[in-house]
């Protein structure tokens, strides 16, 4: 009676624990005696066929050899490895938006293999081995903090820590318009505003800007045209736009009457484009009460002063007007 004859172990490695289970393959191995891996037993055994025994492994460590005893004498050897359990030490980044889409890299050891990566119970939407130190995944859809785990034929890691955070959202930007060269201060008021990376309006970044509080960013605008979406961009993701409108600065065409008295009280009608925003109509310095009738026309009182000309200018939220000349007439010398 020939000895027995083993040709593979499936699978040929596995955890450092053991108590997985095995098939050996191969030839003569009926009455088997007795399964080794190394030095130790299987932990149980089932001849199966001629030709296939199922087996329990035992723990162990290292490259060991598998052989097979029957009446007839011991088999040749064939090599199963004990792999070593993976461990996880740091995620990078470790936070990002409810939607997913995240690249991370993990670092740890043991990682060569990786059979699965997962956030919660959620396997991650994609994953590359680097190296038996890192792993570049793909984060899945989450909340809250989840346990960041990764699976090779050693076992399952202990858990690095991903944060899943809400895009921030906004309310109101106030001002709501300001000129089309920029440099206007406005508050963004919102929540979820910690950690902003970005601030734009339309799809340029805001000059600068500063983070206030969760609920409160000061930004800068940068030049801009027409009314566009002004969002913030934070760990979590992007939020919802609110409109800030670029105005044009307005111009002026006309004065009606262009001369009146050295003393207060004279209506001056102004005719021009982009009144509808006028906050300040000055002669000269001297700021002038006002009313604005149209996008075309304003009327103001003349302040006093000395007799001459004076420089007639309108400021609205697009910016200052030219000037138009105004002339004050002294009364006449009796």
């Amino acid at each position: 009676m020939a000895p027995p004859v083993l040709t593979s172990v499936v699978p040929n490695s596995g955890p450092a624990a053991g108590t997985n289970p095995v098939t050996l393959n191969g030839s003569q191995f009926t009455g088997a005696t007795a399964v080794t891996f190394g030095s130790a037993a299987a932990l149980s055994y089932t001849v199966t066929s001629p030709s296939t025994i199922t087996a329990t492994v035992p723990p162990g460590t290292g490259t060991v050899n598998v052989t097979v005893r029957t009446p007839a004498g011991l088999s040749n050897t064939v090599a199963y490895t004990y792999a070593p359990a993976p461990s996880l030490t740091t995620i990078a980044p470790s936070q990002g938006p409810t939607s997913g889409g995240t690249s991370v890299v993990l670092t740890g050891t043991g990682l060569t293999g990786a059979t699965a990566v997962t956030f919660g119970s959620t396997p991650a939407t994609s994953y590359t081995v680097n190296s038996a130190t890192q792993i570049t995944a793909v984060t899945p859809p989450g909340t809250g903090a989840v346990a960041v785990t990764a699976t090779t034929v050693g076992g399952t890691s202990g858990p690095v820590f991903f944060y899943y955070l809400n895009a921030p959202s906004l309310v109101s930007v106030s001002p709501t318009q300001g000129p089309t060269s920029g440099g206007t201060s406005v508050v963004l008021t919102g929540a979820g505003l910690t950690g902003a990376t970005a601030v734009t309006f339309g799809s340029t970044p805001a000059t600068s800007y500063t983070v206030n509080s969760a609920t409160q960013i000061t930004a800068v605008t940068p030049p801009g045209t027409g009314s566009v979406g002004c969002t913030v961009t934070g760990p979590g993701g992007t939020s919802n736009a609110v409109i800030y409108a670029y105005v044009g600065a307005p111009t002026l065409t006309a004065l009606s009457p262009a001369q009146g008295p050295t003393d207060a009280g004279a209506t001056v009608t102004l005719t021009g484009t982009g009144l509808t925003t006028t906050f300040a109509v000055r002669f000269g310095t001297a700021p002038a009460a006002f009313s604005v009738l149209s996008d075309t026309t304003a009327t103001a009182i003349a302040p006093a002063g000395p007799a001459g000309s004076v420089a007639v200018s309108v400021t609205t939220s697009g910016g200052t007007s030219n000037s138009l000349a105004y002339q004050r007439v002294a009364p006449p010398a009796i």
